[in-house]
């Protein structure tokens, strides 16, 4: 009987411990950031259209876009054509990640530095999103 009950206190022990990382895990996800579900150039448009799964507590998070440098080609990056970074900022980046949500918005690329240009869209911590935007219509 004796080793029986081993047993069944190892067993508890081993879900004890199984729970304990779920839980960590779990409240990790509240850390979660931004990421990327799908970025493309509207043509018709001229837009950055731009769906983000983030997670918070609340649907109103707002996108905004700011600009990086421009390098033209031949700078050291890409010899076929320019190259432009964005950073893609949320409004609550600190907001409790507690329900996931999905928001797609549409950036006007008149303020875009250099055309055309491969641009790298990035979000905290490393998520990138490489797309190509062609010359001004």
């Amino acid at each position: 009987m004796g080793t029986i009950l081993k047993r069944e206190q190892r067993r508890i022990g081993v879900w004890c411990r199984v729970a304990s990382v779920v839980a960590l895990l779990s409240f990790a996800r509240g850390a979660s950031a931004d990421t990327f579900a799908r970025v493309y150039y509207d043509r018709a448009t001229d837009e950055l259209v731009v769906t983000m799964h983030y997670r918070g507590t609340n649907p109103n998070h707002r996108f905004s876009l700011q600009w990086g440098a421009c390098k033209p080609a031949g700078s050291g990056g890409d010899p076929s054509g320019a190259e432009v970074s964005g950073e893609v900022l949320d409004s609550q980046a600190s907001d409790a990640a507690r329900a996931p949500f999905t928001q797609t918005t549409r950036f006007d690329l008149s303020g875009i530095p250099c055309r055309p240009a491969k641009l790298t869209l990035r979000t905290a911590p490393r998520f990138l999103y490489v797309v190509q935007i062609p010359a001004a219509p």
